[in-house]
């Protein structure tokens, strides 16, 4: 029986360099709604008709990003590799806008964290369906988790 979800998600933390509370809090978050709810179908016929549910490691490896798909009990099935170079500009500006918010949140009126806020989910949203359109042919997910884990890909971004 088809169970086409995530039940697990792990970052590779070796990827990972720094990340303050704010981005920690992004990335709990982001796994946490995840978790809860997401549509994640591997389109590769896998052994013994396997069809979920997955656990999932992101990394990235040489500029590109690792997906490790593995099976409930971590049978690896399979890694897909996306190339990250359509994604530097939205990572940019996700990076230039979550700044402004947290920013904005600590001192800004509620208008001005408001149009930050408006112009985050845009760029948030332009980049989850960039995901999409990316994983065609190799993973059907819905918009809520690829907005998920382009969060998660940013984190894997943070340089310090």
């Amino acid at each position: 029986m088809a169970d086409p979800r995530i039940i697990a998600v792990d970052l590779d933390e070796k990827t990972i360099l720094w990340r303050n509370a704010d981005v920690e809090q992004e990335r709990r978050i982001a796994v946490f709604d995840l978790l809860e709810g997401n549509r994640f179908a591997p389109q590769r016929a896998y052994p013994e008709g396997y069809a979920g549910p997955y656990r999932i490691r992101l990394r990235v490896e040489e500029g590109r990003l690792a997906i490790d798909i593995s099976s409930e009990d971590d049978q690896r099935l399979e890694t897909l590799v996306l190339g990250l170079a359509r994604f530097r500009r939205p990572i940019k500006d996700y990076f230039a806008i979550c700044d402004s918010y947290f920013s904005a949140v600590r001192q800004a009126t509620a208008q001005q964290i408001e149009t930050i806020d408006m112009a985050r989910r845009g760029v948030h949203n332009e980049a989850a369906e960039l995901l999409i359109e990316r994983l065609e042919g190799k993973i059907d997910l819905d918009f809520d988790t690829a907005r998920r884990l382009f969060t998660l890909i940013c984190v894997l971004h943070i340089r310090g």
